[in-house]
């Protein structure tokens, strides 16, 4: 990222071309986002006036930007109080005005997609949300609940329930839900197919599958006996399979060994 806490609109259009791109955070007042009901592609909407309620939210791996209308107080101030938290922070310099003047896309803001699962997740209710996070909704919800309440609170909270028998989101033959998301939304990633095989070797306890599958499945039993809350092995699981992503995607060649003579000076 930039090195100062500001960024200007070309800098971030080629941030966002990386693995992991920083969060982008539309903090714009709701009088003004009301008049222009557009975001970024792959923002998030957050009040500027509650930053403490949704900053503990925030991955503290990934650099955030933060933009408003001009990039005047309101981003400068969220990206002080982000900083304050111990964040990579920064705002975009000119503001939406100056990303759109520069050629960057908006899309129309859409509310958050919801998502329901089986509680206590290990693989699959974890790498299924981080798909959605990072190729569909940015800013979709997650809630786990108990086997026999997930259909219920679907019906009830306008949510796709995912990862149970009978759903579009579920195992198929050999397949597993990671499957499905790739499949039904017709994405289109060598990467993301490698990691889907990963995926699946740890899920469906095929570990032949590919010679990564049984580490993911030990790190995420680990991460569940670590972890009682559902909800932050979910935020933690995510740093888990942004790495294992950018392996699939930029890391494949390196190897790595011992060589204690060329260590020596």
């Amino acid at each position: 990222m930039h090195p100062n806490a500001v960024v200007t609109s070309q800098k971030l259009q080629d941030n966002l071309a990386v693995f992991p791109p920083p969060t982008l955070v539309d903090v714009r007042r709701q009088p003004a986002f009301e008049q222009d009901p557009h975001i970024i592609s792959g923002a998030v909407k957050r009040p500027p006036e509650r930053i403490e309620d949704w900053a503990d939210a925030l991955e503290p791996w990934r650099p955030v930007v933060v933009y408003c209308v001009r990039g005047h107080e309101v981003s400068q101030d969220a990206a002080a109080a982000l900083r304050g938290r111990g964040f990579d922070a920064h705002y975009v310099e000119g503001g939406l005005e100056s990303w759109r003047a520069h050629g960057g896309a908006v899309v129309p803001f859409v509310a958050p997609t919801r998502w329901v699962t089986r509680a206590r997740p290990k693989i699959d209710r974890i790498a299924c949300p981080w798909l959605i996070r990072r190729f569909l909704d940015p800013a979709a919800e997650f809630f786990y609940v108990p086997n026999a309440e997930v259909r219920p609170f679907a019906a009830a909270n306008a949510a796709t329930a995912y990862d149970i028998p009978d759903v579009p989101y579920s195992h198929v033959g050999e397949a597993c839900s990671f499957d499905a998301f790739i499949r039904i939304h017709g994405i289109n990633d060598p990467a993301l197919e490698l990691l889907a095989t990963i995926v699946r070797g740890a899920d469906t306890d095929v570990l032949t599958l590919a010679p990564q599958a049984p580490g993911l499945l030990a790190v995420s039993l680990g991460l569940s006996k670590m972890i009682a809350d559902d909800l932050t092995m979910l935020r933690w699981g995510m740093l888990v399979y942004d790495a294992l992503y950018a392996w699939c995607r930029d890391a494949r060649g390196e190897a790595h060994g011992w060589n204690p003579a060329a260590l020596r000076v």
